[in-house]
């Protein structure tokens, strides 16, 4: 059964601080159309410029997730996107009046309360799930993170290790079996840190938001009380002490597992930046902003690569012709060796097909790469020329009479070796209306469901009789 894309009924708003700027930052979640995705839009800059959030415009994830694009930048975004994912939302404008989302508690949930009291919209439009197709791996030895994606067609299930050799936290999993369960399993799990990187993120003027109300402190190494004082004072507090579970005991944990849930919840967010809703099994041991992007980024190459296939109409090369080898002679003025086309296997007033079978007994093998031979790259573009040239004469009722001459060849790319036994089939499909004999066209060139060569076309074709 399809499921409906939806929005949110109203626009909400959220106010609070960036966690690392201290700026204090209004949010405003709108409506949006269907096919929108999310996109950020900082209306406090001239242009009010919108930030797609697509895992090509990360710029930095160095303590969080943070997109760039038209001149902006917004900060700290896998919270937010957590929580439109966990809500199951598809389309989102996102206004934000400063450069960092705000940390609220650290979690996801409170925006996802906030949402949920204005109600969701469903869509015409069905959602579109990319469906993980098989393993994905994606590794950092170096930093022992190891990540797959499964295929698991009815749901986006996850799981999510951290070891972080420390004896306060040990090894942690969580889990998920269904992204229905993220509100109540994984939502309100808060941000956490170790004690060492406080420090460090203290004395570079990193953490202005941070009030030790929004954040889990590990405590990973001894600690007096003169230093305990010190942070006490740094985030007005009257003391602070450790807690038995080796932790700053200003907050409780919600769960015993609060930072691996914590580690799923940023996980969400993250792969959020795919672009398009998954459906899978995703497993990662040790993940961390960097590698969840790099991921996303992974994915998000396969199923472009995919799409793109699917765009491409396969043909059958022993289908009946449109015409063959004798009856394309009778319209080009092509001849062997020159005729580089032997069927046109599809022909209407905005695009042809036409087949090449490469041979060993081709003469250009003669010369070219005889020990290895490779169909020469500007023949294949002659070739796509002379299927066009069929489609430009069929405008005119004496195609022997007339010529087809190149005008122009732009973005030219050949993308794999044609070799012999391949069967080349092209198609050239017109950019614009033919005027005054003048064509414009696209044109590929495929070896089965594989495109190896493609070029932009201008051709005119003049009477030579």
């Amino acid at each position: 059964m399809n499921v409906k894309q939806r929005t949110i009924k109203a626009p909400v708003t959220i106010s609070g601080t960036g966690l690392h700027t201290g700026e204090k930052v209004t949010m405003t979640f709108n409506p949006a159309a269907e096919k929108h995705g999310y996109k950020f839009r900082r209306i406090d800059l001239p242009g009010q410029p919108v930030i797609d959030a697509d895992c090509d415009n990360v710029t930095d994830t160095s303590r969080g997730t943070t997109l760039t694009q038209n001149g902006a930048s917004v900060s700290t975004v896998e919270h937010v996107l957590a929580a439109l994912v966990g809500l199951e939302i598809d389309n989102v404008l996102i206004d934000m009046d400063g450069p960092e989302t705000p940390i609220m508690d650290g979690s996801s949930i409170q925006f996802i309360d906030a949402i949920e009291a204005i109600g969701f919209t469903e869509q015409d439009a069905d959602r579109e799930y990319y469906h993980i197709p098989y393993n994905i791996h994606y590794s950092e030895p170096d930093r022992k993170v190891d990540m797959v994606a499964m295929p698991l067609d009815d749901d986006y299930r996850f799981t999510c290790m951290v070891d972080y050799n420390s004896q306060v936290l040990g090894s942690q999993h969580s889990t998920i079996s269904s992204i229905s369960e993220f509100k109540k399993e994984i939502a309100s799990s808060r941000t956490f840190c170790f004690l060492h990187e406080l420090e460090a993120l203290l004395k570079h003027d990193l953490i202005k938001g941070g009030d030790l109300n929004n954040a889990i402190v590990v405590v990973d190494k001894k600690v007096d009380e003169e230093e305990l004082a010190h942070l006490a004072k740094l985030f007005n507090r009257k003391d602070i002490s450790v807690a038995p579970q080796g932790i700053l005991n200003n907050i409780e944990l919600r769960h015993q597992n609060e930072p691996a849930r914590h580690k799923l919840l940023d996980m969400i967010g993250d792969l959020a930046l795919v672009g398009v809703p998954l459906k899978g099994h995703i497993m990662a041991a040790r993940p961390g902003h960097a590698a969840n992007v790099a991921f996303a980024k992974k994915i998000k190459a396969l199923i472009k690569k995919e799409r793109g296939r699917k765009h491409v109409k396969v043909y059958d090369p022993n289908m009946k012709p449109v015409y063959d080898t004798v009856q394309i002679m009778n319209i080009l003025p092509h001849r062997p060796p020159m005729l580089l086309i032997d069927k046109i296997l599809e022909l209407s007033k905005t695009h042809v097909v036409g087949l090449k079978a490469v041979t060993m007994n081709e003469p250009f093998f003669v010369g070219h790469f005889p020990g290895a031979p490779v169909m020469p790259g500007v023949l294949q573009i002659e070739a796509m020329a002379q299927t066009g040239g069929i489609l430009v004469l069929n405008t005119v009722p004496d195609p022997e009479n007339w010529l087809t001459l190149f005008l122009k060849i732009e973005n030219a790319r050949f993308k794999d070796k044609v070799l012999p036994g391949d069967t080349l089939i092209f198609r050239c499909d017109l950019i614009a209306p033919i005027r005054r004999g003048i064509a414009q066209m696209k044109g590929i060139g495929m070896v089965g469901e594989k495109i190896v060569v493609e070029a932009e076309l201008m051709a005119q074709i003049v009477k030579y009789k």
